[in-house]
Order: C-alpha cells, then sequence, then structure tokens
C-alpha cells in the first residue's frame, strides 16, 4: 500500500484510469469480434471455439500489458506487474477483457460458422 508522500509525489488521476479502461474494453471488443469471425471461418465448434478465444484473449491481454504498461513500469523502476497505478485493479485489468468480448465473440462466431458452413 503507498504511503500517503507516494500519493503526493505521484498522484493517480481517475480520468486517465477510466480513459487506459476505456482504451482496453475497445481492444478486446474489436479483436474478440476478429476472434470469432477466424473461429467461424475454420469451422470451430463447441469447446474448440472458447479455447480458441479464451487463448487469443490471454494473449491480446499479455500484448497489451508489455507493450503499454509494462515498460512504463520499468521506467519508473516498480514492480513489473503493478497495474493499479493505470486500471482500477489487476483482476479487473487481466479479466475484463474476456468477459467483456464474449457477446462479440458468439455472435461474429456463429454468424460465419453459418456463412462458411452452408
Amino acid at each position: 500500500m503507498p504511503s500517503e508522500r507516494e500519493y503526493q509525489l505521484q498522484p493517480v488521476v481517475q480520468d486517465s484510469v477510466i480513459h487506459n479502461s476505456k482504451t482496453h474494453s475497445n481492444l478486446h471488443s474489436l479483436a474478440a469480434s476478429l476472434f470469432g469471425v477466424s473461429a467461424g471461418i475454420i469451422g470451430l465448434e463447441s469447446y474448440d471455439g472458447f479455447l480458441f478465444y479464451i487463448v487469443l484473449s490471454t494473449v491480446t491481454t499479455l500484448l497489451f500489458y508489455f507493450l503499454q504498461v509494462a515498460p512504463e513500469s520499468l521506467a519508473e523502476k516498480r514492480s513489473i506487474f503493478d497495474t493499479g497505478r493505470y486500471f482500477q485493479s489487476a483482476v479487473d485489468f487481466w479479466t475484463s477483457g474476456i468477459l467483456g468480448g464474449l457477446s462479440g465473440f458468439v455472435l461474429t462466431w456463429t454468424l460465419f460458422y453459418g456463412l462458411v458452413q452452408a
């Protein structure tokens, strides 16, 4: 837990945290739709399609983390897995993308599966 002095030296700006969360959510929504198109064209069914989505969504979160969050954490000499300064919480950062994009994934997956396989 940061001390009062650390908050005074490096305050957390809520507008920036909200902007980061929206950017992360938009990335996952777009990626989920693209993953659904891919799964539908490939012809994945049942658990294979959901496993495809979970793996690619996790990879997307890892790429977002290592390209955006980690370099700033290293530059400021903080813990590499500290996302609390940029997002609401670490759990929110790692899981919101998977759950938030699931409906878009299923929608585009079934649409393109029906178009290609019919």
